[in-house]
């Protein structure tokens, strides 16, 4: 590898830690912008690719972004600076900062976004909750905690981990219950919630929960089988790996400057509750 690593080499170590293999058919991962010959001394990484995260980007001159939601997830008939995608695409290009996204090929992996957060809620016995290319690799992940804790003491030491987001952390369940089993899945993970290793773990963890399938998981629960529900934010869930990569590229590309960006890019304000 040369003395500054190009885009080239540095697309192949993220396909090695990110195998594109292991993402989902419908996603869109990999290289969106840039030259491969063009030399990468400095790595940003986010959760999404909106104005504020690529101006900041821009901004400190950082020569690739590493996103985990792809910008140009489904159909794009246009890149016109009307639309928004068509503007950060626009300034991405005109700045030479390359965009790479690594979508749900990264939340399959030992380094991935499910696992990086059950290991910091210091669980054992991992697998994962629906396999992926390997036994040990795949979406979400199911564990024991050390020890049994309440519901409500998981849930805040949860709340001390991610970054807080307007919509908080929701749980569903009782807050003295004691929970040991774990099963969790960043991001959004409701499609889940009938999977047997979900149903039969105390708590499940994710994102995104709509409705009526909290409405039929608590049900569930009150009739015999299911677990509690705890709801983080989308983004605050997905963000917290990003140390965890940042760690491994800096291993990897030595001598590239990586940093993990601090904004919140969760799209939700402000809650109101009115008195």
């Amino acid at each position: 590898m040369a003395a500054t690593p190009t885009l080239a080499d540095a697309v192949a170590v993220l396909d090695e830690l990110f195998p594109p293999a292991g993402a989902e058919a419908w996603d869109r991962v990999g290289l969106v912008t840039g030259r491969l010959d063009q030399e990468v001394s400095s790595i940003r990484l986010v959760v999404d690719v909106v104005a504020d995260t690529v101006q900041e980007a821009v901004a400190d001159s950082v020569d690739l972004i590493v996103a985990h939601h792809p910008l140009l997830l489904r159909g794009v008939h246009s890149v016109a600076e009307d639309d928004y995608k068509g503007a950060l695409v626009s300034t991405l290009i005109r700045n030479d900062t390359a965009l790479y996204s690594a979508h749900t090929n990264a939340d399959a992996v030992d380094v991935g976004t499910s696992e990086t957060l059950a290991r910091a809620l210091g669980l054992s016995s991992l697998a994962p909750i629906q396999e992926g290319l390997s036994p040990n690799s795949g979406i979400g992940r199911v564990g024991m905690l050390k020890k049994p804790m309440s519901l409500y003491d998981l849930a805040t030491a949860l709340g001390k981990l991610v970054p807080q987001c307007a919509s908080g952390i929701r749980v569903s369940g009782n807050p003295e219950a004691m929970v040991t089993s774990v099963a969790l899945c960043t991001g959004a993970g409701d499609s889940l919630l009938g999977h047997p290793a979900v149903r039969d773990a105390d708590v499940y963890i994710t994102g995104d929960l709509r409705h009526h399938p909290a409405s039929e998981a608590q049900e569930n629960r009150l009739h015999g089988r299911g677990p509690a529900l705890i709801d983080v934010s989308h983004f605050a869930s997905e963000w917290f790996f990003l140390d965890t990569v940042k760690s491994v590229l800096e291993k990897k590309l030595p001598g590239v400057s990586v940093s993990v960006s601090e904004i919140v890019t969760d799209p939700w304000d402000f809650v109101v509750h009115p008195s």
